[in-house]
């Protein structure tokens, strides 16, 4: 990500350059808006921060030209002959921020970083909108964190496999988007994906919904009835919440997994079945075998290969990212305007511990979208601190976002073995910028290694 700085002046830019270059980011200086044009489009990944009054091309001239080449690019006006009119005028023409010369350095790069990070989100989204266009994998299971890599490999790797798979992840991990993952990212898309919910449905009508059944097997079955088995033949079965399917039950799923055929309720006549079967659970099988209460040679069968699937707690990188892609869902099925993200709630989303996952946090786009706000507890948040009196404290913003930032570079150092060049990479910064940012955290480079 670059910033492009533009002012006329020599020793503004001079200036503005080296107190940015000095928190680690990448610039670009330039004393005349012409120059800039050419750098700029769709797919840029960068912002613009420039001078207002310039000679030739000057700062609004700039930002129509830069909206036109992509409306999404943040610019930052900058200005020493300031006043509310031309603040009111910047806002109202598409401006991402509007700063008053001589620039505080400590708010000139707290706004370059909030409009980079913004426009990361917007080129992520889009390559993200682009992977679903097309399907796949890739496209299903958002996020860039090493656990989300890990997953993305493991589907790609199993999707052509013929092995029944396991999936394994607390509620609202997307136990489902990635059974369809597997399913649409191999030779089998073509068949039926036939989702069940072993929990949702009754004893009575569960085995009936399975394996099918003849006119008259039963009363009230009037006529032939093809069960999920069946219908799922050529294509895939996923069994959800399976540690709720009856014991009954578990012992005919069984025979049907090793034997690859059924018997429709009331028929004698076998039908063999050609079918791949991607269970999933939020529990431990082998432990809730050993309780008695699922059958051990069924999880046996089943676990042929076990994919887990991370908590949002363990990828709270994706947070920003997750959040902007359900909001852009969530505002086109309502028919409204995406709303704005600010550093205050990215830093709330951030401090959430997410019990119910992905589908909590899909849910609290959908409020923000609707007007309703985020819904979040201040229970919840790590930004909250009670006083000697009882009553809730605010911590300061700045504060909660440097306890963010140091939580999620220990976390990726950890997850990275503690190798430096990785770690800054896989951040998507430069290890100069790591380095600053441990220092500044009191992480020491001797804990750590270069690679």
């Amino acid at each position: 990500m670059t910033v492009l700085l533009i002012d006329d002046d020599p020793e503004v830019l001079d200036s503005s350059r080296q107190t940015l270059e000095l928190d680690g980011l990448a610039v670009e200086a330039v004393t005349e808006a012409g120059a800039a044009l050419a750098r700029l489009g769709s797919a840029w990944p960068g912002i613009v921060v420039t001078d207002v009054r310039m000679p030739g091309m000057d700062g609004f001239a700039l930002l129509d030209r830069v909206r036109a080449a992509d409306p999404e690019i943040p610019v930052v006006l900058v200005t020493g002959h300031g006043d509310i009119a031309m603040a009111m005028r910047a806002v109202r023409e598409g401006a991402y921020d509007f700063i008053e010369k001589p620039a505080e350095p400590g708010h000139l790069v707290e706004v370059v970083r909030r409009a980079l990070a913004h426009r990361a989100l917007v080129l992520e989204n889009r390559r993200l909108r682009a992977q679903l266009a097309g399907g796949g994998p890739e496209g299903r299971i958002i996020g860039r964190s090493a656990a989300v890599e890990r997953l993305r490999a493991a589907v790609a790797n199993l999707a052509d496999a013929e092995v029944d798979v396991l999936l394994f992840g607390e509620t609202g991990t997307g136990k489902e988007l990635a059974a369809r993952s597997l399913h649409e990212g191999g030779r089998r898309r073509a068949g039926n994906f036939v989702a069940l919910n072993c929990g949702a449905m009754p004893d009575t009508i569960i085995e009936s919904e399975l394996f099918g059944h003849e006119p008259g097997a039963f009363t009230g079955a009037q006529g032939r009835r093809i069960g999920k088995l069946e219908f799922a033949a050529g294509g895939t079965l996923f069994l959800d919440e399976i540690e709720s399917m009856p014991m009954h039950l578990q012992v005919k799923l069984l025979r049907v997994l090793q034997e690859r055929a059924i018997e429709r309720i009331g028929a004698n006549r076998t039908i063999p079945l050609d079918l791949r079967v991607v269970a999933a659970t939020k529990v431990d099988l082998l432990k809730l075998a050993g309780e008695g209460r699922f059958r051990e040679d069924l999880y046996y069968r089943l676990n042929v290969v076990t994919v887990p699937l991370p908590s949002l707690r363990e990828r709270r990188e994706d947070v920003p990212l997750l959040f902007r892609h359900f909001l852009d869902a969530a505002a086109a099925r309502s028919r409204r305007t995406v709303p704005p993200l600010d550093a205050a709630l990215l830093a709330r989303l951030c401090a959430h511990g997410w019990p119910g996952n992905v589908r909590e946090l899909r849910n609290v786009a959908e409020r923000v979208v609707l007007g309703l706000g985020d819904g979040l507890t201040p229970a919840s948040s790590a930004s909250m601190a009670v006083g000697a009196a009882g009553t809730a404290e605010i911590e300061p913003l700045a504060d909660q976002l440097d306890r963010i930032e140091r939580q999620l570079i220990e976390e990726a150092l950890a997850r990275c073995g503690g190798r430096v060049g990785e770690t800054a990479e896989r951040l998507g910064i430069t290890r100069k910028t790591l380095y600053l940012k441990m220092r500044h955290h009191g992480l020491s480079r001797d804990d750590f290694t270069e690679e």
